[in-house]
């Protein structure tokens, strides 16, 4: 279950830096992390930190309440 839950943070995450035309180099730049980091958030190969997604969301111009509300509707998708 864990990584399902990368994988769907990550799939979250992509999809609203593309929208906001964002390179994973800028949103890197703007949540101060690695950009092979973000990468690797996207494939959901790691697991974020509270303070890393906070970081993320703040970059992004996004609400934790509304990622986990993404997150959820990805989850359901699966179901």
């Amino acid at each position: 279950m864990k990584s399902q839950h990368n994988k769907i943070f990550g799939r979250v995450i992509r999809r609203v830096r593309q929208q906001k035309n964002l390179t994973q180099e800028a949103l890197a730049y703007e949540s101060e992390l690695d950009r092979t980091y973000i990468s690797l958030l996207e494939l959901g190969s790691n697991s974020p930190s509270l303070d890393t997604i906070m970081m993320i969301c703040g970059a992004l111009d996004l609400s934790f309440s509304q990622l986990a509300l993404s997150m959820e509707a990805e989850l359901n998708k699966e179901k």
